[in-house]
């Protein structure tokens, strides 16, 4: 087992979580989806001593890019992303933001495939295509300290909404029955929105992913 540890905060609109995985005794982090103000991002973490290694996207709707371009500028980490989202992530109307008032796009510096590996300040973690939230949505998995940041695609005892652009119920659950519910039942899952919980509750209890 390593020795990762997970922090969160909760920004934006729509109270997205977004977190940042450090090894214990370290300063570098990874970031997933930078929901909001950037600057107020690096500069907290900043504070508490942490350096932004990384910055992972699980896909590209407004309430968790917001943010991504200005913590890029301020901190120098590159952004990753999947890439089946690239075309959402750096179109205004299909990503929403413009509908919301607040047009924004974001170009990764690196597109990842399904599958792949990525390791950022010594801590690696695989890529899951789940499509159904959005057609590019993914999940990302750090497999020792059984942690998976689900983004939107599962939540506790529910999933991600499909009816926006690129958006399926039949995929959502197929993503979820058969990439993220093959995972040990006792790995952690940390939801876009909403309360942690874990693989093998949702196997149970989750009322869109039943037989």
């Amino acid at each position: 087992m390593a020795d990762l540890k997970i922090g969160r905060l909760m920004l934006g609109i729509v109270q997205t979580n977004c977190y940042f995985v450090y090894k214990e005794g370290t300063s570098d982090v990874i970031f997933f989806d930078p929901a909001d103000k950037g600057d107020y991002i690096y500069e907290t973490l900043k504070e508490k001593g942490f350096n932004v290694a990384g910055i992972l996207l699980t896909h590209g709707h407004f309430d968790h890019i917001w943010g991504t371009n200005k913590l890029r500028e301020l901190s120098g980490a590159p952004i990753y992303a999947y890439e089946e989202e690239k075309q959402l992530c750096e179109d205004a109307v299909i990503n929403v933001s413009e509908q919301v008032g607040r047009p924004y796009t974001v170009v990764a510096d690196r597109y990842l495939k399904d599958g792949e590996e990525i390791t950022i300040a010594g801590m690696t973690c695989k890529l899951i295509a789940t499509p159904g939230h959005t057609a590019g949505s993914c999940c990302y998995y750090f497999e020792e300290d059984k942690i998976l940041i689900s983004g939107d695609t599962l939540f506790e005892e529910s999933v991600g909404r499909t009816d926006l652009a690129t958006g399926s119920m039949s995929a959502i659950v197929r993503s979820i029955k058969e990439k993220l519910f093959v995972l040990p039942d006792d790995v952690k899952v940390y939801p876009g929105h909403g309360n942690i919980t874990e693989i093998g509750h949702e196997k149970r209890y989750n009322p869109f992913c039943q037989e």
